[in-house]
C-alpha cells in the first residue's frame, strides 16, 4: 500500500513536532517546510530529522509563507496527499507591533497554500487543514462553539479570522477539501518560552531552585480553556480523515484563569503562595517574599476576557476527545523544566 504524503507548514513549532511525531507513526512520509535563518531552530525534531543523504520518512524544505513562489514550488515537488498549515506568528501581543507581517504570514499565507492548490489542479488529491484560534472569538461569551460569532481583538485574531473564511470561500469556490481546525489553548513542555502557560512553569521551577526571584506576568483574570497538544494534533489528523470536509472546535470545556494556573503549578512545586493586593499591585508572596509581580506591559490593548469551547460536535463526529487533564498537562511541564534546570 502506498505510503500518504504529509507535508506540514510551522513544523519546527509545537503541534508541527507532535503532528510529525503521530504521522510518522502512522507511516506517513511527512515533509516540513521551516523558515531559513542563522540559527537551525529544529530542536523540537531533532530526533526525527534525517539528513538528505540517509535514508528516511521525514524531510525538510525551506520555504517561507510570505513567499508566494516557494509556497507553490514546495507543494508541485512534494505532491502531498493532506497539508497541514502550522505556520504563523502566533503570539498575540506580539501581533500589536508588527500587525502587517501577521497579516502577511497568517492571513495572506493560507490564502498562498490554497491557490497553489487551484493552480496547480490538485483539488481532488490534496486535503488542506487550516489551523484556526479560539481567539477569533474575542468577546462572545463562553462557551464558544462552530455556531459562536467571533470577534477578534488584535491583528493575530483578524488575520486567522481572515484564513479561516478564505479556507470556507476555496473549499466552496472550487471544492477544494479545506478545513478549519478553532484551537483552543494547548500546551507542552516544548511551547514557546514567551506563552504564558510556558513563563509561568519556567518561572516557578527557577524560583523552587533559588535561580530566580521574581515572575512577572500580565493579565492574571484572563479565563482559558488548556488542553495537551499532543491530543490537539490527533484532531487535526482526524478532520483530514473524513469524507467531507468541515470546520470544528477543539477543546477540553473546562476553564482556568491565569491566576488559577499559577496556583496549580505552585502547588506541584510545593510552593505556598498568599496573594495580596489588587490590580496592578497584586503580589504573589512565598515566606513572606514576593515572587510575583504584574508588569503592565504584558496586557494587550484589547484583551479576550473569557475563552471555554465546546467541543460537543468533535466528539459526535471525529469520535475525538482529550485525554489528558490540566493535571497532567502541568505534570509533564513541570518534569521536563525542572529536568533542564539540573541537567
Amino acid at each position: 500500500m502506498k505510503k500518504k504524503i504529509a507535508l506540514i507548514y510551522g513544523v519546527t513549532g509545537q503541534d508541527g513536532a507532535y503532528l510529525a511525531k503521530f504521522l510518522l507513526n502512522k507511516n506517513y512520509i511527512v515533509h516540513g517546510i521551516k523558515r531559513r535563518s542563522s540559527s537551525l531552530n529544529t530542536d523540537r525534531i531533532d530526533d526525527i530529522y534525517n539528513d538528505r543523504h540517509e535514508k528516511g520518512n521525514f524531510f525538510l524544505h525551506y520555504g517561507d509563507l510570505s513567499d508566494s513562489l516557494s509556497v507553490l514550488k514546495n507543494i508541485q515537488n512534494i505532491k502531498p496527499d493532506e497539508i497541514y498549515n502550522l505556520g504563523a506568528q502566533s503570539h498575540v501581543g506580539v501581533s500589536f507591533e508588527v500587525p502587517e507581517y501577521t497579516a502577511n504570514v497568517d492571513a495572506i499565507g493560507a490564502l498562498r497554500i490554497l491557490d497553489a492548490i487551484k493552480s496547480l489542479k490538485l483539488e481532488k488529491k490534496v486535503k488542506f487543514y487550516q489551523a484556526g484560534t479560539s481567539e477569533m472569538f474575542g468577546k462572545s461569551k463562553p462557551p464558544q462553539s462552530e455556531k459562536t460569532k467571533f470577534y477578534p481583538r488584535s491583528p493575530y485574531e483578524a488575520a486567522k479570522l481572515y484564513a479561516h473564511w478564505i479556507t470556507i470561500n476555496y473549499r466552496e469556490s472550487y471544492d477544494i477539501f479545506a478545513c478549519n481546525g478553532i484551537l483552543f489553548n494547548h500546551e507542552s513542555p516544548i511551547r514557546g518560552e514567551t506563552f504564558v502557560t510556558k513563563k509561568i512553569v519556567n518561572g516557578l521551577c527557577l524560583i523552587k531552585n533559588k535561580k530566580r526571584k521574581i515572575l512577572y506576568l500580565g493579565n492574571l483574570n484572563a479565563k482559558r480553556d488548556w488542553g495537551h497538544a499532543k491530543d490537539y494534533v490527533i484532531a487535526m489528523w482526524k478532520m483530514l480523515q473524513r469524507q467531507k470536509p468541515k470546520d470544528y472546535v477543539i477543546a477540553t470545556g473546562r476553564q482556568f484563569t491565569v491566576k488559577q494556573f499559577v496556583n496549580l503549578v505552585a502547588a506541584k512545586l510545593k510552593i505556598n503562595i498568599i496573594w495580596k493586593g489588587h490590580g496592578f499591585k497584586e503580589v504573589g508572596l512565598w515566606n513572606n517574599n514576593i515572587i510575583i509581580k504584574i508588569d503592565p506591559k504584558y496586557f494587550r490593548p484589547t484583551e479576550v476576557d473569557s475563552l471555554r469551547g465546546d467541543f460537543s460536535l468533535a466528539r459526535k463526529e471525529l469520535k475525538w476527545k482529550p485525554k489528558y487533564t490540566i493535571s497532567n498537562l502541568i505534570d509533564e511541564m513541570v518534569e521536563h523544566e525542572l529536568k533542564l534546570i539540573n541537567d
